[in-house]
């Protein structure tokens, strides 16, 4: 292991696993230098199917350059129809080619729009709209332009392997705490070149905000109950990512608290900072406490969510890199870890291995051999807590962690018994990934774009594809975004 990038480690990403210096590079250099697809779990009726019962067309889109949002808004307008009315299973970056579902309620497959840097397929009708969430993950092709060292990109990868695969073990097997790859006596190996590459599985620097990590700021403030701390963590904290003028802004409200003052400094594209400051700002004297908890119910509620979701996020962060620093393995349980078992449906697609987080089981001494055996198989993986209201925590060494971590950050399970859209039940995680890689370099010519690396994988939904490629680049997280 080696530390992460400090941006990194202020998310809660306080290690790579692999020791190789990373290859540097950029990404992005082009749109089609970031390629995603989903990996679809959406099934469909035939296009000709009864538009009573089936008011849905769903149709793929294939877009070079285009934000979800922004193409939800012009199929839209070019169909004459509310933006209700679209509706897809994930958000897709802008700088990149995307092929996505999209779902259209009450028109025909004829009605589809010619839209420049898009290419739509009708596949069918449905009963409901998608939602978000109604994938089973995303296949991904990305190129590392100009990598200074393409060469240890093979040199990552071998320890990747070691990390996610039984034949190299990871982590500590025998008492010992020393942590990185071992061999126990157990036979041991050096993984095969075909054997997936494992990365801890976690919420990448998007999950936070790429040149302002503050988002889980926000939420650790809300699940504390302090309100203001909250509102202030949003519209406060300058950095250095920003304009000065927003730098300025920021740190004029947190010196003055003068909400309607700040209203002619905060610049019109920081419309969510304005919303907050107009609720303030109506205030009749010193807001308080519900008039700070007003403030922050009038942004959107998929960003209420968001502040809460990503505090859960930086405490899981949190709690995977402790399990590294105590050698603790990621690919097979030890006694008191709660694990899951594998989604067996039908349609997971081929490329995936899919944990069901609804099936979980905790282990203890007795069963450590057979789950062990399961997680060997891909039939179960260990998971830590996404924290909310009914999280029961983990025995043993895992169970000290997960207590440790969130007395670090001052909270316990019942926090997030909050109002409105800030409530949370939380759920579990898998803490590792695994995925198969495929690696190409277009040339040996030094300096020049025949230095190009490509990598190709696929991962759940819900993982991140930069906690993949961070590893690989070892890079500022800002040139990953």
């Amino acid at each position: 292991m080696r530390p992460a990038h400090p941006t990194e480690r202020a998310v809660g990403m306080t290690a790579y696993v692999s020791d190789t210096d990373g290859t540097g590079g950029r990404l992005r250099a082009a749109d089609d230098h970031f390629r995603v697809r989903e990996l679809e779990r959406f099934s469909t009726e035939p296009i000709d199917a009864s538009t009573d019962a089936y008011p849905h067309l769903v149709f793929r889109a294939t877009l070079h350059g285009w934000d979800t949002n922004d193409f939800a808004a012009r199929i839209s307008d070019a169909l004459g129809v509310s933006r209700e009315r679209i509706n897809w299973a994930g958000t897709k970056d802008k700088y990149a080619v995307t092929t996505q579902l999209f779902s259209v309620y009450s028109t025909d497959a004829v009605n589809l729009p010619d839209i420049n840097d898009a290419e739509l397929e009708p596949l069918g009708r449905a009963g409901r709209s998608l939602e978000f969430g109604d994938l089973a993950g995303n296949a991904f092709e990305v190129v590392i332009s100009d990598p200074a060292e393409p060469a240890n990109a093979t040199d990552i990868a071998r320890e990747l392997r070691a990390f996610g695969s039984f034949d190299g073990k990871f982590g500590r097997t025998d008492g010992d705490s020393d942590g990185g790859p071992t061999t126990d006596g157990s036979g041991a190996t050096e993984p095969s070149d075909s054997a997936p590459i494992g990365v801890p599985n976690y919420f990448g620097q998007q999950r936070f905000g790429s040149r302002r990590p503050v988002t889980h700021e926000v939420g650790l403030e809300i699940a504390r109950g302090d309100w203001e701390g909250a509102v202030m963590a949003y519209l406060g904290a300058p950095t250095e990512a920003e304009p000065d003028g927003t730098q300025a802004a920021r740190s004029f409200i947190e010196e003055t608290r003068d909400w309607q003052q700040a209203l002619d400094r905060f610049p019109n594209r920081l419309r969510y900072e304005r919303s907050m400051l107009h609720e303030l700002a109506a205030c009749d004297g010193d807001p308080g406490p519900d008039d700070f908890r007003a403030a922050l119910e009038s942004v959107p509620s998929n960003l209420q969510r968001l502040f809460v979701h990503a505090a859960q996020s930086y405490a899981f962060n949190l709690l995977l890199g402790e399990r590294l620093e105590r050698g603790l393995p990621f690919d097979r349980p030890v006694a008191g870890d709660v694990v899951c078992f594998t989604d067996t449906g039908d349609d997971v697609p081929a490329e995936l291995t899919l944990p069901d987080t609804d099936r979980l089981q905790r282990v203890d001494e007795r069963r450590i051999q057979s789950v062990t055996r399961h997680c060997e198989r891909n039939r179960a993986f260990v998971t830590a807590p996404l924290v909310g209201t009914d999280t029961e925590l983990a025995d043993g060494e895992p169970g000290e962690i997960e207590r440790d971590v969130l007395d670090d950050l001052g909270l316990r399970p019942g926090d997030f018994d909050l109002p409105g859209e800030f409530h949370s039940t939380g759920t579990r995680r898998a803490i590792l990934v695994r995925t198969a890689l495929g690696i190409e370099q277009a040339g040996e010519a030094e300096r020049d774009d025949s230095d190009a690396l490509t990598l190709s994988f696929s991962l759940p939904k819900g993982s991140y594809a930069t906690v993949v490629l961070r590893e690989f680049m070892k890079v500022d997280p800002i040139h990953l975004g």
